[in-house]
C-alpha cells in the first residue's frame, strides 16, 4: 500500500504561494515541480485530456541569480483553423503567460472546456479544481461582457496551453498531495497590454474582477509589464483559501518558478512554500467561514442536486439540501453553503445561477476542520483513496466503487477492506 502527503501527526499539507512578483499560469506549474510535483505525473494527468498538439518540457533557468524551473508549453492549436503558440511571450507588455495576439488565436466557449474536463481521465479532485477555476472566469468574463456565464468563449484563457496550465497546476498539486493553499499579496502592474480585444488597461478587467471579487489583497509594482495574468489570478483566487502571510507549518519543500523575462530589478518568479500545517485545533485558531442559504420551493430535486455538485467542484467546504416547509403550507427545501469568506460572492453566483434563487442570506461563523490528509491504499491491486484522521479512515466511495465494479465484489466488502488498511498505515 501507498499513501501520499501524510506525516507522523496527520497533518493537512499546505501551499503557499509569494505573489508578490505576479503569477501566472505557467510560472504556479513550475513552482510546483521546482517544489517536488513528478513532472511524470504531471504529464501523464495532463495527458488526460486526450488532446493531441502540444509538448510540455521544464527547463533549469536562473531569474536575478535564484535558480529556478521554467515551465515552457508549446502548442500549435487548430480549434479554430489557425497556428497558435500561446509561449511566445511579447516582452514589450507583458511578463508571464499572457502572449502576442494576431487576432486569430484559437478561442473555446466555455461549454466545451467543461466538456473536455467532464471526459478526461483526472483524479476526481484534479477534475474538481480544474473545473472550478475555469467556472470562476467564466463567471468574471461574462459579467464583464453582459453575457450568460455559460455563453463565454475564452480567448487567451481559452486556448489550449492554458487549459494545460491550469490541469497542470491541479495536477501537480495532487501529485505533491496538497489539501490547503494559502496566497500572498498578488502584485500588479500597470499601463496596457495587448489582448485579443485589442489594447486594455494592465491589469487586464479579468484580473482585477476575479482579485476583488475574492477580496483578495494586491500590491503594485512600479512595471508595465502584466505581472498577474488572468489564468494567475483565477488559479489563486478560485484554489486559495486565504490570504496574507504564511500559515503555520513544519516547512518540507520551496520552489521557484520562473516567468519567461529575466528582468533585473526583480527576481520574475512565483514562490511556493511546501509544509504540513501546525494549527492547533482550539478556539484561538478556529477558521473563519460563511454560511450561505436560500429558501426555494420551485426548483426541481434534479435542478437542487446539480447546483450541489457545482458548488461543491467550485470549492465549498461543504453544500446540503435541507426540506422545509414555506408559507401556505409549500414544500421547499433550503440550499446551505459553508465556504470561506473569500469564496462566498463566486459561491453566492453559483447558488443564483443554477437554482434561480431571488435571494441568497449568509451568516459569519468559525469552523475547526478536524486535521486530515489523503493516503492510497491497495485492495486487490486496485487503488483507492482514503482520508485519514486521528480517529476514522474515510474511504472514497467512487475508488471503491470502481474497484468492487472491476473485482465483481460487493462494495461495502471493499470499503471495509480500505478501510481496515487505512487504519494500519504507520501514524
Amino acid at each position: 500500500m501507498t499513501e501520499s502527503g501524510r506525516n507522523s501527526n496527520v497533518r493537512a499539507r499546505v501551499a503557499w504561494f509569494n505573489c508578490q512578483a505576479g503569477v501566472a499560469g505557467d510560472m504556479t506549474l513550475a513552482a510546483l515541480v521546482d517544489a517536488g510535483a513528478q513532472p511524470d505525473d504531471v504529464v501523464r494527468m495532463i495527458a488526460g485530456l486526450g488532446v493531441g498538439g502540444y509538448a510540455v518540457t521544464f527547463e533549469r533557468v536562473q531569474r536575478c541569480g535564484v535558480g529556478a524551473t521554467w515551465a515552457n508549453v508549446v502548442t500549435h492549436d487548430h480549434h479554430d483553423g489557425h497556428h497558435h503558440d500561446d509561449h511566445d511571450h511579447d516582452h514589450d507588455h507583458d511578463d508571464h503567460d499572457q502572449h502576442q495576439h494576431d487576432g486569430h488565436e484559437a478561442h473555446r466557449p466555455v461549454r466545451e472546456i467543461y466538456e473536455l474536463l467532464d471526459g478526461a481521465d483526472l483524479p476526481d479532485r484534479v477534475r474538481a479544481r480544474a473545473r472550478a477555476v475555469f467556472e470562476r472566469l467564466a463567471t468574471v468574463e461574462g459579467a464583464i461582457h453582459g453575457i450568460d456565464p455559460a455563453d463565454v468563449e475564452l480567448h487567451e484563457v481559452g486556448a489550449l496551453d492554458s487549459i494545460i496550465d491550469v490541469v497542470g497546476v491541479c495536477a501537480a498539486l495532487e501529485s505533491l498531495g496538497i489539501a490547503e493553499i494559502r496566497c500572498s499579496p498578488i502584485a500588479l502592474g500597470s499601463g496596457t497590454v495587448r489582448s485579443a480585444h485589442g489594447l486594455i488597461p494592465n491589469p487586464a478587467p479579468a484580473t482585477l474582477a476575479l482579485l476583488r471579487d475574492a477580496g483578495a489583497p494586491t500590491v503594485g509594482l512600479a512595471t508595465t509589464l502584466e505581472v498577474t495574468t488572468p489564468t494567475g489570478a483565477a488559479l489563486m483566487t478560485t484554489l486559495a483559501r486565504g490570504f496574507g502571510a504564511a500559515p503555520p507549518m513544519t516547512i518540507e519543500a520551496v520552489g521557484y518558478g520562473a516567468g519567461t523575462a529575466d528582468t533585473p530589478e526583480r527576481a520574475n518568479v512565483v514562490q511556493v512554500v511546501i509544509g504540513t500545517s501546525t494549527a492547533n485545533d482550539d478556539e484561538s485558531t478556529g477558521s473563519a467561514v460563511v454560511l450561505l442559504e436560500a429558501n426555494l420551493d420551485d426548483a426541481t430535486g434534479e435542478i437542487l442536486a446539480e447546483a450541489v455538485s457545482a458548488l461543491l467542484a467550485a470549492g465549498a467546504h461543504d453544500a446540503w439540501l435541507t426540506p422545509i416547509v414555506m408559507k401556505k403550507g409549500r414544500p421547499a427545501h433550503t440550499v446551505s453553503v459553508l465556504c470561506d469568506p473569500t469564496d462566498a460572492g463566486s459561491l453566492r453566483g453559483i447558488i443564483v445561477e443554477r437554482t434561480g434563487t431571488l435571494g441568497v442570506r449568509a451568516s459569519s461563523l468559525t469552523r475547526w476542520p478536524q486535521q486530515r490528509t489523503m493516503a492510497t491504499v491497495d485492495v486487490d491491486g486496485h487503488p483507492i483513496g482514503v482520508k485519514v484522521t486521528e480517529h476514522r479512515v474515510k474511504v472514497e466511495f467512487d475508488d471503491a466503487a470502481r474497484a468492487a465494479a472491476a473485482l465483481g465484489r460487493p462494495v461495502a466488502e471493499v470499503i471495509s477492506r480500505a478501510e481496515q488498511a487505512g487504519r494500519s498505515l504507520e501514524r
